[in-house]
Parts: C-alpha cells; structure tokens; sequence
C-alpha cells in the first residue's frame, strides 16, 4: 500500500493489500449495506488472451499486468501487442496485450495518464466541482476548493470565538458543533486562527496548493467545538502537547451537515490521535435530530446501531494521509474514551482558550491568531 511502511521499505516491490480497496469503497457515499469482496489478483492468459486466475500448473502462460505496470504503460502511450507474438516484457516492448482491455477504453487511459497534468482536460476524483454546501446563514467569498474561499457566519462574528460551547438550556454532554467539512466533500477546509474573523478556509499542502482528502470519500462531518483550544504546553501522558488548534469532532450520524452550521450534538467518547508529534483529540458525536440520536447515547450504543463504524473511524484517522504518500498515524490508544474522559478533555480545552483570550502576554505558538471578537479580546 501507497505510504505503508512495507511500501516505503520495498520502493521497487509491486506491494498492494488485498482488502484495502474494498474497505476504502465500502467508506463511500451511496454504498448502503452492499459489500465488497477481497481483491482477488488476475493475470494476463496468453493462450487465450484472457484475464483470469492464473493456473499454478502453467505459471509461464501467464503475464502479470499490475496497476502500476498498467500506468506506466499508458504514460508511455503503449500500443497494441502483436495478437501471435506477445513479449513476456511488456514495458520494453511497450506494448499492451490483445484481451486485456477493449480498445477504446486503453486510449482513454492513455489518454488520461499522458495528459492528466492539463487541469483544463482532467480534474482528480477527489475534487468534485461543485459549489460550497453552506449553511443559509453564512456568506462565502472565491471559488470553493481554492485558496481564494473563505466563508463567514451572518449572525456571529468568530466562528471560533463567538459561538458559544453548548446550545442554551441542554445538558453538559450537548455541545455546539460547527461543521467545517460535510459528509462526502473531499475539500479539506478549516477555521482560520489566523484571518480576521476566523472563517472557514481551504487548507493548504505544504507547497501552497489547496489541500483534499484522497483516502475515499468522508462517510462522517467533521468540525470542531467552538471556545476551545489545544494548547501545545500541554503535555499528555505520551510526552506531547497540543496540537494548537480547536477542538476536532467526527459526528457520526447518517446525514451531511451543512458547512458553517451550528448543530447540538451529543458527546459520545473520543479518539486521540498523535499527529507528527502533536496531540489531535477527535471527540465523537451525534446530531441531536438524526435519525438515530434518541439511541445512540453512547460509543457502546454506536456499535450496536451501527457495526463497524469505529473500526472505520480508525482506520480513517490511521490511514487518510497514506494516499498522500505519507506513513501511517499512531492513537494513543484504538479504543474510544468514555464520554466522562471526553468530557474532560472538553472542559479542559475550552479552559485553556479562556486563559488564551485573557492572557495580556504573548503565548508561545499563537503569534498571528485572530482574537479581537467579541466573545475573546474584542
């Protein structure tokens, strides 16, 4: 796998996990309960000029064609093999076998693969043109999935600062989610400590161009918990501090959120995740008006409504930046915190990003945060 430490140990090496495909598909939107089977490798017949299951008792009849083989392939705009004569080296001979894929088909993959840089011509799946899902109560100004987007509350000046914790009049364990990524947008957008208001962003690779999940689709809102903040001269029992930045949420219930809205949601447990040394809490949650909030009260409840849906969570928080090229993340723990712990966490966030917005002396880490609103230094 892409980023995998096998991978990274074995550049040269064809590696792939047999599952991993079908756990990514099974992440994504419109799926339903469908399942998909393991992968099962097939190779190049070349009595037949069929792909199949090769035949252990005539290995030398086959030609293996992996993903990667196919790739270079098509960058090199192979032609077809002679249908007598196939080399058993097809990328010397850069040639593509009679059988393998109709013809039509191999010229749009040579197509796409010798032309996928012109951004006019392709556009990468993880990046759907579409406009911002936004809640009505916010304005955007650019192009969505740019670097020239930022969206705004009508009602609030921060979306950081201002909204408060928790709704009026509920519980401790209910608190105000504001969503930054809805279900099934691959646009990595976050709440901007740094531009005046905090609006939500697109995030940035490293290089400065915008940055998108490409691990699948999301299957879950993410956002965070408003008046809070990791504070990274906080040291957990793990040796790091926070990872400066608000207090993440992964809502799991089945509808997307709109970007920007403010939902009560029901604290289940949380995931710690180490991310490049830092300390990343992922509370968990659910919308007070999904469909299943009246019976999932907690991470227990959550595993017996919907199966499998933390194991995914996980592997989600160890693996989205695998398809980046990257390692794996590493949990502090896989198993979830009960709400009493993320409880915690919470309070001991959003106490932390009070002594933020009252502290008169500079704070190590914060210099260029935005926090003349109201509700903070305004």
């Amino acid at each position: 796998m892409k980023g995998s430490p096998n991978a990274v140990a074995h550049p040269d090496d064809d590696l792939y996990d047999g599952d991993h495909g079908r756990y990514v598909l099974q992440n994504s939107p419109g799926i339903g309960n469908m399942k998909m089977l393991s992968f099962v490798k097939v190779m190049y017949d070349i009595t037949d000029n069929v792909m199949k299951i090769p035949d252990e008792s005539r290995m030398d009849d086959f030609i293996s064609i992996s993903g990667t083989k196919m790739r270079l392939l098509a960058r090199n705009g192979a032609v077809p093999c002679s249908k007598t004569d196939i080399p058993t080296d097809l990328v010397e001979a850069n040639c593509i076998p009679s059988g393998f894929m109709v013809p039509k088909g191999w010229q749009g993959v040579v197509d796409y693969y010798k032309n996928v840089d012109d951004t006019e011509r392709w556009t990468p799946w993880s990046r759907p043109l579409v406009e911002a899902p936004a809640d009505r109560h916010t304005q955007f100004k650019g192009k969505f999935g740019s670097n020239s987007f930022e969206l705004k509350h009508t009602q609030y000046d921060s979306f950081w600062h201002d909204i408060p914790l928790r709704p009026s009049g509920k519980g401790e364990e209910i608190i105000n989610l504001v969503t930054e990524i809805p279900m099934y947008v691959t646009a990595k957008m976050e709440v901007s400590k740094e531009l005046p208001g905090n609006p939500i962003a697109q995030d940035k690779n490293k290089d400065g161009s915008p940055r998108y999940y490409t691990y699948g689709t999301p299957f879950f809102n993410y956002g965070l918990i408003p008046q809070t903040w990791e504070d990274p001269s906080l040291i957990s029992p793990q040796g790091n501090g926070g990872d400066n930045d608000p207090l993440d949420v992964m809502e799991v219930g089945s509808d997307a959120l709109l970007m920007g809205s403010i939902t009560p949601c029901r604290v289940l447990g949380s995931l710690e995740l180490i991310d490049e040394g830092e300390t990343d809490h992922k509370i968990i949650c659910i919308s007070l008006t999904d469909k299943d909030a009246n019976r999932i009260m907690t991470m227990e409840d959550l595993e017996r409504i919907k199966p499998g849906h933390l194991d995914k969570l996980v592997d989600w928080l160890k693996r989205y930046k695998t398809s980046d090229g990257k390692g794996e993340n590493a949990l502090a723990q896989e198993t979830p915190t009960t709400r009493t712990q993320a409880l915690e966490i919470i309070e001991e966030t959003h106490q932390r990003w009070r002594q933020l917005c009252k502290s008169d002396s500079f704070v190590k880490g914060t210099d260029g945060f935005s926090l003349d609103s109201p509700s903070c230094r305004g």
